[in-house]
């Protein structure tokens, strides 16, 4: 047999004489399992002792407190609505529920003294009067008994609309004088901590907050003195 004929005969009984050699040959060991999963779950947990664990003391939790919690407190802010205080109203509110979480921030109108409020009544009266004679005055003055409207009258409906739009103006810049207060009062647990009104200026953000941690750190000393019968 030439070369060829021996390789296709050899290759075939090589296969098979290699078949039957692992065949009665023992099979290696299967590998152990590893344990570090099962130690892992098994490692011993630490033990926390509860007598011996640290707790925060009294006046740590106060000064805990007076830094951020403004729990069971409320903030009054009462300021001229007129006199467009509001948005600075607003940033105040803000500025105070972030430096004390949970205090209770409310702003409202502050009225102006009651003379004011009484006259600034009075004004829309007036510019509707002056308004209705200088549209109906020919009609107006007969049934108010008077034979012919006075010169003045004359002189208002000469200039109608310029007379309109001047006491419409006019009365409504008067009516927000007598509306306005000018006041920016800030009140903590209605008590007053700062008035625009006696400093004649808006508190600072520093300055109110300092302002109402003092009152805060009072009121919350004041009431563990009651509690502890001091």
């Amino acid at each position: 047999m030439d070369r060829a004929q021996l390789l296709l005969v050899g290759l075939p009984l090589f296969l098979l004489c290699s078949d039957l050699f692992s065949l009665f040959t023992s099979s290696p060991p299967p590998p152990k399992p590893s344990h570090h999963h099962h130690h892992h779950h098994q490692q011993p947990q630490p033990v926390i002792n509860p007598v011996t664990t640290p707790f925060p003391s009294d006046s740590e939790k106060l000064a805990t407190n007076i830094g951020g919690a403004g729990f069971g407190n409320t903030v009054n802010i009462n300021f001229c609505s007129s006199c467009s205080y509001k948005g600075t109203a607003v940033t105040v509110k803000k500025m105070l529920e972030i430096a004390f979480p949970g205090i209770e921030v409310i702003p409202a109108n502050y009225p102006p003294p009651l003379p004011k409020r009484l006259l600034s009544k009075v004004v829309p009266v007036v510019q509707i009067g002056v308004i209705g004679v200088v549209v109906a005055g020919e009609q107006i003055f007969p049934m108010l008994g008077f034979v012919a409207p006075p010169p003045w009258y004359f002189s208002l409906r000469a200039n109608r609309f310029g007379t309109i739009a001047t006491t419409w103006l006019l009365g409504n810049a008067v009516q927000s004088f007598l509306q306005s207060s000018g006041a920016f009062e800030v009140y903590f647990n209605g008590n007053l901590v700062f008035s625009k009104l006696k400093e004649g200026r808006f508190p600072g953000e520093i300055e109110l907050k300092d302002l109402i941690t003092k009152r805060m750190t009072n009121s919350r000393l004041v009431s563990s003195a009651s509690e502890l019968g001091l």
